[in-house]
């Protein structure tokens, strides 16, 4: 056993590629592109390290391209999630008992391998199937995913480093143990980085887990469970299972040794895991730890003194850059009336330049979202704004699902700022906006912060440092990464550490020691060198 305190590399965000022609980095990816489109595979689920095929398959296929059959997965049941905790719950003594150092050299390989040999697969995969650009692709899929991995070791050995003082004659410490059971990770169709890192985050701490994605992210999260296994994760570690949530649920939620979540999704599926684990409590061994980002309904809040232009990109790119589908994408915007004539005037520009098509065209900025369903509800909201006399569609407003799910990047304009569109979250390419009196702006802060129910991001754009202040302190709970003359968009693992409160989750900062210390169980062992011999205190003698 080692009796050193190691260092780890020192974790530095992944440098972006930016795939411009005649790049290596694009013909690669153009190469991996061709090459998956042209093989229909078979997906196993992974439990205990073993590929478990089943004969019920679901299909995957490109939402741009919803005729193209990129392979099939297998579908699991009951069985196979008990399959999962068993295997998890066999792993987890030998897994915690590894050395800190040893764990964390596993998934610094993985790291390497996504900037490496598996860069183009894995963002061919997140291309092909979630219909991510190149660039979201590259931003998601490899650099933050390759981020999350660094930045974690070192903040996991940050924490096992963090010791209380001793006072004379006693010898205090702690140790983070993991948490007494195995960790469920349930994860979104997104963001390939957020699907890798619920499940690696609770395993670098010595957690072993079961991670059921979303289906339409199971074609890339296969891709990172080959990086895990060729980077040396031992079998059992991390089972990935396909199986419906009810499913899930019924089993995980009811086991004595369920020991956790670590969730990205809706609102209303967060809430109701929650009422379940709070319905069975008394059936499990522990408290069981609930970590979860929900959702949002994202501010641009302009200033009267903000540059327009800065105003026209920010809404542009914080609100349509990969359809709307990011936890943190601009949904409502706050225009001061003296700005609003440039600002309409220049989004309508931006988004009549825009293509729409799909990812293996790199010219195409908007691709299609994630399916029908999604499909089916973002335009029903479109529909409806169409007949309301209380809104105006200044851009956008168009959609067809014959080839693919697209839908023209959206904006409304909205005469009454509690319209449905500006305080429901919608997560698709539609952005409605409020024109307010420049006179206005305290009150609209006042506006920002009690519309909607969530608090995710946010972000004020302006020149005056009084009301950079004044929106700042006004808007203190209304979102849990707050960006300043800036698009609401783009947290950077190691910079912005992501989360949000009220209705978006339990902000426990996904990139950052804050999310990692959810997933140890520290203890505290106090040594006295000469212990007391005798009951009675000085105090107690006569004088």
């Amino acid at each position: 056993m080692s009796n050193s305190i190691f260092k780890v590399p020192v974790a530095i965000n992944e440098p972006v590629l930016n795939y411009a022609p005649g790049s290596p980095e694009r013909k690669s990816l153009k190469a991996a592109l061709e090459a998956m489109r042209k093989e229909v595979i078979d997906v196993p689920m992974y439990i205990g390290g073993k590929a478990i095929h089943t004969d019920k398959k679901g299909e995957m296929r490109p939402p741009h391209d919803h005729q193209h059959l990129l392979g099939k997965y297998s579908i699991g049941d009951a069985g196979h999630v008990k399959m999962a905790i068993d295997a998890a719950l066999n792993a987890r003594q030998q897994w915690a008992d590894m050395e800190w150092e040893q764990r964390s050299s596993i998934f610094l390989k993985a790291a390497d391998l996504l900037a490496g040999p598996y860069r183009a697969k894995i963002n061919a995969a997140t291309m092909l199937a979630q219909s991510k650009s190149a660039y979201q692709a590259e931003i998601d899929a490899a650099c933050e995913m390759i981020d999350f991995l660094r930045f974690n070791v070192e903040y996991a050995r940050e924490i096992y480093t963090q010791q209380p003082i001793s006072s004379k004659g006693v010898y205090n410490r702690v140790e983070q143990r993991p948490l007494e059971g195995f960790v469920f990770a349930l994860t979104p169709f997104n963001f390939t980085a957020i699907s890798g890192n619920l499940p690696t985050s609770v395993a670098m701490m010595g957690n072993t887990v079961v991670w059921k994605p979303a289906f339409s992210q199971i074609y890339s999260a296969r891709v990172l469970m080959e990086v895990f296994m060729e980077a040396g994760l031992p079998d059992g570690v991390i089972n990935l299972i396909y199986v419906s949530g009810a499913t899930a649920a019924e089993v995980i939620f009811n086991h004595a040794d369920f020991a956790g979540i670590h969730f990205t999704g809706s609102t209303g599926v967060f809430q109701d895991i929650w009422k379940t684990i709070g319905n069975n409590i008394h059936k499990y061994k522990t408290y069981p730890r609930i970590v979860g980002e929900t959702g949002g309904k994202d501010f641009i809040l302009a200033h009267p003194s903000a540059n327009p232009q800065e105003v026209i990109t920010a809404l542009t790119r914080g609100a349509f850059e990969y359809q709307g589908q990011k936890c943190s994408a601009a949904s409502r915007a706050y225009i001061p009336a003296s700005l609003w004539p440039a600002v309409k005037e220049g989004v309508v520009k931006d988004l009549a330049s825009m293509k729409m098509g799909p990812t293996e065209d790199f010219g195409n900025f908007i691709n299609a979202v994630i399916d029908e369903k999604a499909f089916d509800k973002i335009t029903g909201y479109i529909e409806n704004a169409k007949k309301s006399s209380d809104v105006e569609i200044i851009a956008g407003g168009t959609f067809d699902k014959s080839k693919g799910y697209f839908i023209a990047p959206t904006v409304i304009k909205s005469n009454n700022p509690a319209y449905v569109t500006m305080c429901e979250e919608l997560f698709g390419p539609v952005l409605t906006i409020y024109v307010y009196e420049d006179d206005q702006f305290e009150e609209t802060c006042d506006l920002v912060d009690k519309t909607g129910i969530y608090a995710l991001t946010g972000s004020i754009l302006s020149k005056d440092r009084y009301a950079i202040q004044m929106a700042t302190k006004k808007l203190v709970h209304a979102a849990g990464n707050f960006y300043i003359n800036d698009k609401c968009t783009g947290a950077v693992v190691g910079q912005q550490p992501f989360g949000g409160s009220r209705a978006s989750g339990t902000n426990d900062k996904a990139g950052s020691l804050i999310n990692l210390l959810r997933w140890v169980s520290p203890r505290t062992i106090k040594e006295t060198f000469v212990p007391a011999t005798d009951y009675r205190y000085p105090f107690l003698d006569k004088e």
